[in-house]
């Protein structure tokens, strides 16, 4: 097959829908499909040995203080003129944006399908970015009239499958799940990681790893962690990432007395270090219910880390209390008490859960989840035909 995956955000940046759109194209094209990424330009480095193609267009950076980028193919003829000579067999589009909009318009010219994935509370986005909910509305309106438009729609989770039909979304949607390659620790970077960011490895070490915003419950994670300390709990808290509220977290931890606890790392592209802090945790921290299948746990459970995550969130469809993971209320005293139950069990007990979340939580992509994709690509591509 001929793929054409489109994707507003892709490597150098490394958010979830990046992350799986990257995993998608790497993984097809070594299934000898002809995958071809459509994206804003951006700095790649070089391409020749990535195994697929990178179609960009012009692109201006989004918001000054993070790495995304917005473009158009309306100024970028170079980019137009290639996609007169490409035919593809289907088109997927893992955002409603500008991508996904240049993703319908290439499969309604060259008459083939068009997959719409679901990844994200985009109510929420755009009330966090314009503050206002009436046109949350609108947006979210546009939105669903995209997805309207697709002959088929993906959600990662059942969670996420249930706000696009909150959203007013009438039609038929197909789970298909985010994967996570289990990938081998590496040993010789612990004691780098140890001193670039001073871990104290005789007390907890709590870890959280995203996007530093308000919007994945940081506020839950720095109230809960406050009350831990005054009642005498010694403890690290690593947040890993970047976003718009940094200065404003480290604000409030301030005010809430974890300034000697928080260690804040910054965005970290290199794997291997994310994978050490993910092995010295005791607890990935993890209580957004904002997110839609976060790859950030399952990543934690390849390290044998578990997950502490809200009941109820999509997070915690794959997370059974006590076996392979902890679950709480979205309350302070709940998230506390989860945190002490675990630290207070043996170190047995502790490695049993661990363990239960390295064997039932990570799912490789090139196994049963790119078997479904291209399952459901070929069936879609035999029906437009016919349909045609």
């Amino acid at each position: 097959m001929r793929i054409f995956e489109c994707s507003e955000s892709f490597i150098p940046i490394v958010d979830g829908v990046g992350r799986v759109a990257k995993a998608y194209v790497e993984t097809l094209a070594k299934r000898g499909h002809d995958v071809y990424v459509v994206t804003p330009t951006d700095n790649t480095g070089f391409r020749g040995r990535l195994g697929y193609e990178i179609l960009d267009y012009t692109s201006v950076k989004f918001i000054r203080n993070l790495p995304y980028k917005i473009g158009s193919r309306r100024f970028d003829p170079r980019f137009n003129e290639r996609m007169r000579f490409l035919q593809p067999d289907i088109v997927h589009a893992h955002v409603p944006a500008t991508s996904g909009l240049i993703g319908r318009s290439i499969a309604r010219k060259k008459k083939v399908p068009l997959v719409g994935s679901f990844h994200s509370k985009y109510y929420d986005d755009v009330l966090k970015v314009t503050h206002s909910k009436m046109f949350a509305r609108f947006a979210t309106k546009i939105i669903v009239n995209f997805y309207n438009s697709c002959d088929e729609v993906w959600a990662v989770s059942e969670n996420a499958a249930e706000t696009l039909k909150s959203y007013g979304y009438k039609g038929d949607v197909v789970v298909m799940p985010n994967g996570t390659d289990k990938r081998d620790l590496k040993s010789e970077l612990i004691p780098q990681v140890v001193k670039t960011y001073s871990i104290d490895r005789e007390h907890p070490v709590f870890l959280f790893v995203g996007q530093i915003n308000w919007k994945k419950n940081i506020r839950r994670i720095l109230e809960s962690c406050s009350i831990l300390k005054k009642e005498g709990m010694t403890f690290q808290l690593i947040l890993a990432g970047q976003g718009p509220d940094e200065k404003e977290i480290k604000n409030t931890a301030r005010n809430l007395d974890l300034e000697d606890n928080l260690i804040m790392t910054g965005h970290i592209l290199d794997s291997g270090i994310l994978d050490v802090l993910y092995y010295l945790a005791d607890i990935f921290l993890f209580p957004s219910i904002y997110d839609n299948a976060p790859m950030v746990v399952r990543e934690s459970a390849c390290m044998k880390t578990p997950s502490l995550v809200v009941s109820g969130s999509s997070s915690a469809e794959i997370i059974e209390n006590m076996r392979n993971g902890l679950t709480c209320e979205d309350t302070n005293e709940s998230f506390c008490a989860a945190v002490k139950n675990f630290l207070s069990l043996s170190m047995k007990e502790r490695d049993l859960i661990c363990t239960n979340a390295f064997d039932t939580i990570p799912m490789p992509w090139d196994g049963m989840i790119m078997d479904k994709v291209e399952e459901r690509y070929t069936e879609l591509i035999e029906r437009f035909k016919r349909k045609q």
